[in-house]
Order: structure tokens, then C-alpha cells, then sequence
């Protein structure tokens, strides 16, 4: 730095007129000749992490291990998984609050998500439209990935339930970073309501995360079910034998890719003059479509095993949809796969110099898409109770996959932002 202080450019009071000239036609033309607004836009302050941030996310983190280990010995020294009571506990306690294991896997993938997405200099927060200079960095995510892992083991240690964690979601003060909570319930309504309101990058993505946390929703419908019906009182599980819980097993599986195809239609719709995206939109409703069969007959299959009907076209279903997913992401999700690309069998622009990275990924991504089969083809793992533990081990497997996902859809949206803006792409690396 003291060489570029030293030298013309560092000096040079042409360059001081001309940044002095750029800072105020941006504030006339681009903020409304509000010269604060501007310069905070062209000169964000850089909010310093405070060691007390980093503090609480460590401790709340030491928190979740320590109390991971009491629940073991708990389990263990009271015998609970070799007693009579094993199959009450595994087939009540374990979905009740499992869900919640769920959420925070994915939290934490969003946090490792932010990490990556800062360290190759890709804009989230432009893409998902964030007010500039308050996006969250990775280690206040991972300090609220955390705090509902203290939070939800407290509760399993103490056998209570949990509708607090919900209303702080919703609470009007200004505590607990208000902005993203209030952020996320809008785009979760928007997710709701989607062929309403017209879809925003943040909404489809999110509608997105929702499509991988189908077992989480399940388990959600479950606790409804165990406090409102009253079996916490008796600590015995009921639901499943009734014909509503089931029919609504069904809805809330599906409900995740029918707020997705909705969200294309709406596209179709609004992009009724461009051939190209209405094309697109029109295929990744197929897609959406064809997942919404599948996790049907799927789900027809896992409440009647024995029916071979459901098994096959659970199977040949699933199958079409995944492989429509898998090409849907590398091409257009990723944009990966580009035809004449100086990356073979990749695109020209990429921002992580090791090309074996995204073949890594594409990989992992074919396996942990297929990771479903398991339900159809009855894998038996050597120990009693291992549907749960492999509904549980599926499940997370698909955050996982999600969180990989995130990346390389954001890069690839990033790159085509800068592609708009700028004829050539100076982020990405033209041949990595």
C-alpha cells in the first residue's frame, strides 16, 4: 500500500477530482441527490464483528455438544432403548422433536453457504435484495442455528413442548435481528400465497428450501397432532392410526412443490412476452409436477407396504422426476453442461479456480438425489428401529444436498447478473 500511496495514482489530484466527480453523479442520478444515502450505498461502513458475538456462537455451540452428551447418558443409563418403553419412545419422542434437529442442519448449511458465498466475492445480498450492509454473516446464522439447538434439547431433557420458539419468529420488537424475521415471513407468505404475489428471487428460493425439508413439515404435522389431540397426556402416540393424520400426510408432503409450481405459473403469466423464460418456467413446472406424483406414491407406499402397485410406479415416477432434477440443475439451475464451454462440459465463467469442484458436486449431488430409493426398496439396517434412523439419516442427507445447491445457484445467478451488467466478466475466471 505505501508504494501505491507513493506513486501517480496514490497522488495524483486528477484522480481525487474524478472519484469526487463519479460520488456525485451517482448521488444525482442513482439516489435521488440524497448524498447520504448515496454514500452509504458507495462507502458502506464495515460493521466490525464483536468478540461477543463470536463468543456467544462458540459457547451456544459448546451448549448443543454438552447437551447431545447428557441426553446420551440419559438414554443409556436409564435403559431406555432396551426396555419395553423403546418402541413408544422411537416411534413418539424421536419424530416429536427430530424436526427441530432438521431446521438446524439446515441453518447451519445456509451459514456455511454464507462463508463460501463471501470468500469468492459472489453479491447475495443484492440477489436476495437485502438492504445493503444488514445482511447477517455466518457466525450470527450459526449463533441462531445454535440457540434453537440449546433451546429444543433443553426441552427434550425436560419432556416440554415448544410453541415459544415459534412466537419468537413472529415477535413485533425490534430484537433478534427483527429485520430477517421479518424478511423470511414475508417470503414464506409469499410462498403461501404464491400465485398472488408476483415471485422474487428470495421467494422461489425459499420455496426451494422448503422442498427439502418435507420430513421436517411431517414431523411438524406430528406435534400438532401429539399436543392437540391430547396425547402428551397419556405419552402414547394415536395419530397415526387416524384416517385425517394420514390424508394430511399426504397434503403436507406435496405442499412444498405445489407452492413451487404455483410460483412457475405465476411466472408464465408475468413473463408472457418473453418465449424464452415462459419456456422455462413451462419445464420447471413439469419438474415440480412430476415430484408431486412421486412423493405421492411414495408416501402411498410407506403407509400400505405390502402394495406391489404402489411400489412400482413409486419407483418408475421417482426415477423420471430425479432424473428431470438432476438435468434441471446442472443446466439451468447451475448452468453447468454448456455446449462449445472452454471449461469442458462446464461454462466459461467460473469463480472456484479447481474445475474437480464442481464435478465433486455434481456427483454428490446425482447420489444424494437418489438417496430416496431406499424408501422403495426397503433397505434394513442391523438394529431394531431402523426406519427412523434411516427416514432421519434421508432427510438429512437431502438438507445437505440443498446446501450444495445453494452455492452454485447463487454463483450461477451472480455471473449472470454480472454478465447484464458488464459485457465482460471480470469475477469469474475464464478458463479456472
Amino acid at each position: 500500500m505505501k508504494r501505491v500511496d507513493d506513486s501517480f495514482l496514490g497522488g495524483s489530484d486528477k484522480v481525487t477530482r474524478l472519484t469526487k466527480r463519479v460520488e456525485e453523479d451517482y448521488i444525482k442520478y442513482f439516489a435521488d441527490d440524497n448524498r447520504t444515502k448515496g454514500m452509504n450505498i458507495l462507502r458502506p461502513k464495515m460493521t466490525r464483528e464483536r468478540h461477543r458475538l463470536t463468543f456467544s456462537t462458540g459457547f451456544t455451540a459448546g451448549c448443543v455438544f454438552s447437551l447431545i452428551v447428557a441426553l446420551a447418558a440419559i438414554i443409556r443409563t436409564r435403559t431406555i432403548l432396551q426396555n419395553d418403553g423403546q418402541d413408544i419412545y422411537m416411534n413418539t419422542m424421536f419424530p416429536l422433536y427430530s424436526w427441530f434437529g432438521f431446521i438446524m442442519l439446515h441453518i447451519i448449511m445456509y451459514a456455511v453457504n454464507i462463508y463460501f458465498w463471501r470468500r469468492y466475492k459472489i453479491n447475495y445480498s443484492k440477489i436476495f435484495n437485502f438492504k445493503q450492509g444488514t445482511e447477517l454473516g455466518h457466525r450470527q446464522v450459526l449463533l441462531v442455528a445454535f440457540s434453537i439447538g440449546v433451546f429444543a434439547l433443553l426441552c427434550v431433557l425436560g419432556n416440554l413442548d415448544m410453541e415459544g420458539i415459534f412466537g419468537v419468529l413472529f415477535l413485533p420488537f425490534k430484537l433478534f435481528y427483527h429485520s430477517k424475521r421479518k424478511f423470511y415471513v414475508t417470503c414464506m407468505l409469499h410462498c403461501i400465497a404464491a400465485p398472488f404475489y408476483k415471485v422474487s428471487f428470495a421467494d422461489s428460493f425459499l420455496g426451494d428450501q422448503y422442498t427439502s425439508q418435507v420430513q421436517a413439515l411431517r414431523s411438524f404435522e406430528f406435534y400438532i397432532c401429539y399436543y392437540g389431540w391430547g396425547d402428551f397426556k397419556h405419552r402414547k402416540n394415536t395419530c397415526t392410526k387416524s384416517d385425517a393424520y394420514k390424508g394430511f400426510f399426504f397434503i403436507v408432503a406435496v405442499i412444498p412443490f405445489v407452492s413451487r409450481l404455483l410460483q412457475c405459473l405465476r411466472r408464465l403469466v408475468d413473463d408472457k412476452d418473453n418465449k424464452d423464460k415462459r419456456k422455462d418456467h413451462k419445464w420447471n413446472g413439469v419438474k415440480y409436477f412430476l415430484t408431486i406424483v412421486a412423493v405421492c406414491f411414495r408416501t402411498a407406499y410407506s403407509i400400505q407396504p405390502g402394495q406391489i402397485a404402489w411400489r412400482v410406479l413409486a419407483i418408475i415416477f421417482s426415477v423420471v422426476a430425479a432424473i428431470f432434477g438432476t438435468y434441471w440443475d446442472f443446466v439451468h439451475d447451475w448452468g453447468l453442461l454448456k455446449p462449445g464451454s472452454g471449461n469442458r462440459w462446464l461454462r466459461d465463467n467460473l469463480l472456484i479456480p479447481q474445475k474437480k469442484v464442481y464435478f465433486i458436486a455434481m456427483i454428490l449431488n446425482v447420489l444424494l438425489r437418489f438417496a430416496w430409493i431406499q424408501t422403495v426398496l426397503d433397505f434394513n439396517l442391523p438394529f431394531r428401529h431402523s426406519t427412523q434412523s434411516m427416514v432421519a439419516v434421508v432427510a438429512s442427507l437431502e438438507i445437505i444436498r440443498r446446501g450444495i445447491w445453494n452455492f452454485f445457484r447463487l454463483e450461477n445467478e451472480h455471473l449472470n447478473n454480472v454478465s447484464k451488467e458488464s459485457p465482460t466478466i471480470n469475477s469469474g475466471d475464464k478458463k479456472a
